[in-house]
């Protein structure tokens, strides 16, 4: 019995001083926390939908695996099973439940905020082979393809880096 309870502290103890330990790393301008993935570093938090279905394993980058899966993650998105994926599929409105903006934030619409264009992703400039904004079943069923001519280094993936947005065209 006594064995029990000294193993039960000991892992009590050992949780919490794992907890303790975690930090989260902070930028050292800004001090909040590190946005990392899509957005880069202080970019946006949250993913678009497109880099959440690709990134099935959600680690921030697109493995040989889940870029063989590409097409099929993609349909994922079809709402109207269509076989192919609006603007409104790719960029869903915000859900009925998530937080308003602050009031004087600037509108993010499709064309970013008034004035200011938005940063361009690499992975939609490789899938929307027209530039429509929306992907037709042949740009989906060509979506390995497309996604692999973004593998800069050629390891078989695409890296945080590689997903980085591009800044947008003046």
């Amino acid at each position: 019995m006594k064995n029990r309870y000294r193993l039960l502290l000991a892992s009590g103890f050992l949780g919490a001083a794992m907890l303790c330990a975690q930090t989260t790393p902070t930028d050292q301008a800004g001090g909040g926390p590190r946005h990392r993935g899509p957005g880069g570093p202080g970019g946006p938090g949250r993913i678009p939908p497109v880099i959440r279905v690709l990134d099935a394993d959600h680690n921030g980058e697109i493995s040989a695996v889940e870029i063989a899966g590409a097409s099929a993650a993609l349909l994922t998105l079809d709402l109207n099973q269509d076989g192919s994926l609006s603007a409104e599929e790719l960029s869903p409105a915000r859900p009925a439940g998530a937080p308003k903006p602050p009031a004087g934030a600037p509108h993010r619409g499709p064309g970013g905020p008034a004035g200011h264009a938005r940063p361009v992703m690499p992975v939609m400039l490789a899938l929307d082979a027209n530039n429509d904004g929306a992907l037709s079943a042949a740009e989906i069923a060509n979506a390995p393809a497309s996604l692999k001519a973004l593998d800069a280094n050629h390891d078989g993936g695409l890296s945080r880096d590689e997903l980085q947005p591009l800044p947008p065209a003046k």
